[in-house]
């Protein structure tokens, strides 16, 4: 288990022995919050479904926005990044969507990424529970997960923003963010993204 980082805290993604990490991946996961349908008779039915989406938005060092990994375009243009695939229902334990960033090949002119959840189907964080944003060393055998932030704030907004990974120096900065926002996609998501810069 990684570091457990709170709103707010920074983490250097190093390995433990001291090198940079190069390729990370970043888990998404939540647990609907509803409660469970009932069907004839009274009997337990599955849970609503909450669907989420994850998504990547890519900064300059000027703010402006240069590139989106999301449900709807699964590849960032520098190849860099990838979306591994859209999750409809939160159904599972563990990362609920992931996205996978070779920090080696990210565009020069990236000084940024900030990670987003967004509510296509305008469910709010009042239906979510236990939704968290981890970092795992997606290059080291065993993948061991280096941070993970648990979120603890619910309310009536679409969505979130979770985390970032910013440049520092030669390596890289994981940060806990956990800021409201509202938006069904990430297009939505890049003028707030941009205030946690």
């Amino acid at each position: 288990m990684g570091l457990s980082l709170e709103k707010g805290q920074s983490l250097s993604l190093t390995k433990q022995d001291g090198g940079a990490l190069t390729r990370i991946r970043l888990g998404l996961g939540w647990d609907s919050a509803l409660p469970e349908k009932r069907g004839l008779f009274g009997r337990r039915k599955a849970p609503a479904e909450i669907d989420l989406d994850a998504s990547a938005i890519f900064f300059d060092a000027a703010g402006t926005a240069v590139d989106t990994v999301w449900f709807n375009k699964l590849a960032s243009g520098d190849g860099s990044t990838r979306h591994t695939g859209d999750n409809l229902t939160g159904e599972g334990d563990g990362d609920d969507e992931t996205i996978v960033v070779d920090l080696t090949r990210v565009a020069p002119e990236v000084a940024q990424i900030v990670f987003v959840i967004t509510s296509y189907s305008r469910q709010t964080f009042d239906a979510v529970e236990n939704a968290f944003s981890r970092v795992v060393d997606d290059a080291t055998p065993g993948t061991p997960e280096v941070a993970r932030y648990q979120l603890t704030d619910s309310g009536p907004q679409t969505a979130m923003i979770m985390s970032k990974v910013s440049r520092q120096g030669t390596g890289w900065t994981f940060t806990a963010i956990g800021r409201r926002a509202d938006g069904r996609t990430v297009k939505d998501l890049i003028g707030p993204a941009a205030e946690v810069l």
